[in-house]
């Protein structure tokens, strides 16, 4: 049997593409949104006003741009580590279409002002319920095909893919519980303080696992494939997984310093946000490391020299994050 009629490329394919057009979307709009705080008559309102397109731009640049990403990558991962097809075809089909309709959704409702308010999980309730069937279906696909692989040992991208796509379905569901008053309206299901630190327990892992685990994952697949080499150190890769999964669910409290929120509970955000440096640079050490023996590749392999700059920045970003979560640090801002 041809390789082109083993996995199923097409469904990857459409989310490529579509990750191309919602990530020149999602950033033309924050190029819109930041003129608008330079040059305030760019705001034309109601529905084209900065505080209607900046949750726009979010969504559009996290769910929509990543997600599609983290959709194709997972998908063509998992069926090259599992020497299997994709589970389902149907379901595949329907995770690409119900996803690009929740974006659809999202880029109508929130310029008219439909929205929960809260950060990074504004839609809603029925797109709410759109997003669980979708993602069910995306688990049912993925975890389908690992169980059918050919192969018995779980390459480590695939634990990393697998982990992003459960803790964002709890995350989702819990986060988004809700009372329904109508069709376009419900409040929380939760109120005041603990409102406030379910919300922020989802937005730090939103990024925690949508742009982290996630991404992670495309990491630990597509460097060594790009490079040639096996991952540097699958031991360290292995804890590097088990680390972040552990460390990464307790630091949410660190977006509450200064507020209601019980002191102890901004310190333990705090403590869990500086151990998060070792797993991040453990990780990012893994990857750039992995390049050992294929340097000179570095020299003529555009594709690499993305995928070790987005390491590089990685580094960065996880130095700066918890950095920023010590209290005294934080003040300052």
């Amino acid at each position: 049997m041809s390789e082109q009629s083993t996995y199923n490329y097409k469904v990857v394919r459409q989310f490529a593409i579509m990750t191309v057009v919602w990530g020149i979307v999602g950033m033309l709009v924050g190029v819109i949104i930041a003129a608008q705080l330079i040059w305030p008559d760019l705001n034309f309102g109601p529905w084209l006003t900065y505080g209607r397109l900046r949750p726009l731009h979010t969504n559009a640049v996290i769910f929509a741009f990543g997600g599609c990403a983290l959709f194709a990558t997972s998908y063509y991962a998992v069926q090259r580590t599992c020497h299997v097809r994709l589970f389902s075809d149907t379901l595949a089909a329907f995770t690409f279409w119900g996803w690009q309709l929740i974006i659809l959704l999202a880029a109508v409702t929130l310029p008219l002002g439909i929205s929960s308010g809260k950060e990074y999980a504004e839609l809603e309730w029925p797109i709410d319920i759109l997003i669980t069937l979708v993602w069910v279906a995306y688990a049912v696909v993925f975890f389908g095909t690992l169980i059918t692989r050919k192969i018995s040992h779980i390459y480590v991208a695939n634990w990393f893919f697998g982990a992003f796509i459960l803790t964002v379905a709890v995350l989702h569901l819990v986060n988004s519980a809700a009372i329904p008053v109508s069709l376009t309206k419900s409040y929380s299901a939760y109120a005041g303080v603990q409102d406030a630190m379910i919300q922020w327990w989802y937005g730090h892992n939103a990024v925690g696992f949508f742009l982290t685990a996630g991404f992670l994952g495309i990491m630990y697949y597509f460097i060594p494939k790009q490079a040639g080499r096996p991952v540097y150190s699958y031991r360290l890769s292995v804890v590097h997984f088990w680390a972040l999964i552990f460390t990464y669910m307790w630091a949410g409290p660190h977006h509450l310093h200064y507020t209601a929120l019980p002191d102890w509970a901004q310190s333990i955000g705090m403590l869990f946000s500086l151990i998060l440096l070792a797993p991040s640079w453990g990780g990012m050490i893994n990857g750039i490391m992995t390049l050992s023996g294929a340097w000179h590749k570095l020299r003529d392999d555009p594709i690499l020299k993305f995928l070790v700059t987005s390491l590089s920045f990685y580094g960065m970003s996880t130095f700066e994050g918890p950095m920023m979560s010590i209290k005294t640090v934080n003040a300052l801002s």
